[in-house]
């Protein structure tokens, strides 16, 4: 792999990160990202951004990192022996957002770059990523509106590419000790080297690049509707099963720990307050019920 090659994928997601930045900055009104930039004693480093306390927003982050290593950690190689004693490159923007409005959902975006190499042999690289949606309150529109502009990023790739990273995305966000997924997915892909370098390029970048179109519209939708103690009260409960998910499965989080990664930028993913309640159930016939019922399963949402 040449090295003007590595430089075209960190360019664009350090863009990636600032034009994201920006408009979430723009859309809250109140309060800007504050950056901290760090370095990996093994090796690298990243920009961490973060938002807290906005009007609309209660807590974002966006973060980049370009990590280095000698060894790929377990989460890695479990399922790919072959990367075994390969010296690693990683470097990616990961972004999760959390709105203080229960009517907005919380959404989550990630792409990703990764170079195995060991002397004498071919690189191994991949790309990988997604966007996927995790609503509080259950508004069909919306849902369609985020799945529809997830087909538009992969329509130029081929017709059959939205099914199969949508089926991957409900089968990944996917809580089995609960039965239920995390929300109402979207996309997600990962070993992606198929095709060559820049037609897998291009589909990263149109995924990372149809993000925010994806999730303005939404959050410009519900932002101003009126909430009370009782929806924010099922929002802060449901924000357990994020932590759940990003604890016990989630493979960019277990990578990022067992590669030496930074644990601030990492766990910023988490919701900054949480509540589990015992053995709660929603009252029949309540939009809580209707959500459970109707949205936390997989389902055609274009069909």
């Amino acid at each position: 792999m040449q090295q003007n090659e590595i430089d075209k994928v960190k360019n664009y997601l350090l863009s990636l990160q600032d034009s994201i930045c920006s408009a979430i900055e723009n859309q809250d009104g109140a309060c800007v990202f504050e950056e901290d930039c760090w370095e990996r004693q093994e090796g690298g480093g990243g920009r961490t951004r973060v938002l807290t306390g906005g009007d609309v927003f209660e807590q974002a982050g966006v973060n980049f990192s370009h990590v280095f290593g000698d060894h790929l950690p377990h989460s890695a190689t479990a399922k790919r022996p072959e990367l075994a004693e390969r010296k690693f490159q990683a470097m990616g923007v990961s972004l999760v957002i959390h709105p203080d409005n229960p009517f907005i959902p919380t959404s989550h975006a990630n792409v990703r770059f990764f170079i195995a190499e060991k002397p004498g042999e071919p690189a191994i690289w991949w790309f990988g990523g997604g966007f996927d949606l995790t609503p509080y309150y259950p508004f069909e529109e919306d849902v369609i509106h985020w799945h529809k502009v997830a087909r538009d990023a992969c329509l130029p790739f081929g017709d059959d590419v939205y099914s199969r990273y949508k089926k991957w995305c409900d089968e990944y966000f996917y809580l089995k000790h609960r039965g239920e997924t995390r929300g109402v997915g979207g996309l997600f892909f990962d070993d992606l080297n198929a095709g060559g370098f820049d037609q897998c390029f291009a589909f990263m970048k149109s995924v990372g690049d149809h993000y925010l179109d994806a999730y303005l519209p939404i959050v410009e939708k519900r932002k101003n509707l009126p909430f009370g103690e009782r929806e924010k009260t099922f929002q802060l409960y449901r924000r357990g099963r994020y932590v759940e998910f990003n604890l016990v499965y989630d493979r960019g989080t277990l990578f990022g720990l067992q590669s030496g990664g930074r644990t601030e930028s990492i766990l910023m993913s988490l919701p900054p307050v949480v509540n589990w309640r015992y053995n709660w159930q929603p009252e029949p016939g309540s939009a809580e019920e209707k959500l459970y019922k109707e949205f936390l399963k997989p389902r055609d949402w274009l069909g």
